[in-house]
């Protein structure tokens, strides 16, 4: 398969033209990393666990210019300007959660691997929205690696090891412990299942299925519930899941085995409490979906497919809990999303909450006979254009290139 990424003339225009409006020069290369879909293990890569997931056709792409200086600016379209100092290469507290620390993390592990970091400008425009779900930061962060890897590495840095390096600038710059699932799906491109029980060595495996070619659309439903205030919320899964592991002595519960879990379930009760346990169980059994899924996919088994991503579904909500926010009475959004899902499916398809769970986005598959009265149904309760279909993208995180002859 084709992995060269070719940039349409209209967006190419778009581009150069926004790139000369900010630093009143033109650009010289073109960048673009892919958002991506979470298709099977539902917080299971921060316990090193199993996941499937995909690069989708949505993506953060840059226009881009060496400056000759230590200094990295970049502009996304909306935003206000980033510019990162690259005489510091060491985290910044008043950066947490903020655009520069990515960068700036970023940079300062290339520096680490032995590369020579420059600066560079950039122009940004992305079509994988903020809070969609499809992980508009880890687009980001897979962005600017692919640039420094290209502009100042002779990209001798794989896209795994680039994936490696957003996670990295995620955990000790930005302040958010997040897994490594993100990054790799959007940096290797296609369908990928991953081990990440390894720390420091996933084990990647490619996927080749269409998903269209069995007659159903992925789909990607825009709750339009905001994640703002329910950092809190993310926090408990990793924390109470830390707590069961240090009842053992352990990092993660990939290093405890499903017995030993089990078994000490009574004295988990007391010390981790109920909540932290049914998160448990959901890890373990979504861990061992995963490979089910794809052992159904090669296999070309698609109703067992579908059968697992909604299994999927079930454990998040009644286990992982990860569906309605505590205390959270008015405002079901994603609660709400699924049953729409299930009223308009009709027992055909699947569904399932997405991605971190709690606001963001729900994913369904589609039987094409029923994609226009879904989309319908989705839209006219969630609003105009909530329900997207997508499609796998090949490429990962790449130099993008114009059309012949533009």
């Amino acid at each position: 398969m084709n992995k060269t990424l070719i940039l349409e003339p209209q967006r190419m225009k778009s581009l150069t033209e926004g790139f000369f409006a900010v630093f009143q020069t033109q650009p010289t290369r073109f960048f673009s990393a892919p958002g991506r879909t979470e298709i099977g293990g539902n917080h299971t890569d921060h316990q090193r666990g199993r996941v499937l997931a995909a690069a989708v056709n949505l993506d953060t792409v840059a226009a881009v210019r060496p400056n000759g200086t230590k200094t990295v600016r970049i502009q996304s379209q909306g935003y206000p300007m980033c510019q990162v100092d690259l005489t510091n290469l060491q985290p910044v507290e008043s950066e947490i959660n903020s655009t520069p620390a990515l960068v700036r993390g970023v940079a300062a592990r290339f520096a680490q691997l032995g590369c020579n970091v420059e600066g560079f400008d950039a122009y940004v425009e992305s079509t994988v929205l903020p809070g969609s779900g499809l992980s508009s930061s880890a687009a980001f962060e897979v962005l600017v690696g692919t640039i420094l890897n290209h502009l100042y590495f002779d990209g001798r840095v794989s896209q795994p090891e680039i994936a490696m390096i957003g996670q990295y600038a995620e955990n000790v710059f930005f302040g958010k412990p997040c897994g490594l699932m993100d990054q790799t799906a959007s940096a290797v491109g296609g369908m990928v299942t991953i081990d990440f029980f390894k720390k420091d060595a996933p084990v990647i495996q490619s996927v080749d299925f269409d998903f269209a070619a069995c007659g159903h659309a992925l789909c990607i439903i825009d709750t339009r519930a905001s994640h703002a205030d329910l950092t809190d919320e993310y926090a408990a899964i990793t924390q109470e899941l830390k707590a069961v592991c240090a009842h053992f002595g352990k990092e993660v519960l990939t290093e405890i085995p499903q017995q030993d879990f089990f078994a000490a379930i009574p004295q988990l009760r007391k010390t981790c409490g109920d909540r932290a346990v049914l998160r448990g169980i959901h890890f373990y059994q979504e861990n061992d979906r995963v490979p089910q899924q794809v052992a159904a996919l090669q296999e070309g088994n698609f109703d067992r497919f579908l059968a697992l991503v909604k299994e999927s579904g079930y454990s998040s909500y009644m286990y992982l809990q990860n569906v309605v926010p505590a205390g959270y009475v008015k405002q079901q959004d994603v609660g709400l999303s699924l049953a729409l899902c299930e009223h308009y499916l009709q027992g055909r398809g699947a569904y399932r909450v997405h991605g971190g769970g709690f606001a963001g986005t729900v994913q369904a598959f589609v039987p094409m006979d029923m994609l226009e009265t879904f989309r319908q149904g989705i839209d006219a309760v969630l609003g105009e254009g909530a329900c997207h279909v997508l499609s796998i993208r090949p490429q990962g995180g790449v130099e993008a290139f114009p059309q012949e002859g533009n």
